[in-house]
């Protein structure tokens, strides 16, 4: 399941991804352990989020972009 529907919005697959990076964890795995889930679905989330300018990356490391702190619940 994506975690960014058609029209450009988070979608409510993953509510807790932007908020674990918000709350600091910064690489798919500590996401992955916080909010429970597989490495594998995490790393494509964080994929979707950075296609869609949720989030940004730079060598593994993970955090939201202004766009994502708006969208953090």
């Amino acid at each position: 399941m994506p975690c960014v529907s058609p029209d450009g919005k988070p979608t409510e697959s993953r509510p807790g991804m932007l908020r674990d990076l918000r709350e600091g964890k910064t690489s798919a795995a500590a996401v992955a352990a916080a909010a429970d889930m597989p490495l594998y679905r995490v790393r494509s989330g964080l994929r979707d989020l950075t296609e869609a300018d949720y989030v940004s990356e730079s060598d593994g490391s993970y955090s939201l972009t202004e766009q994502g702190t708006g969208a953090v619940p």
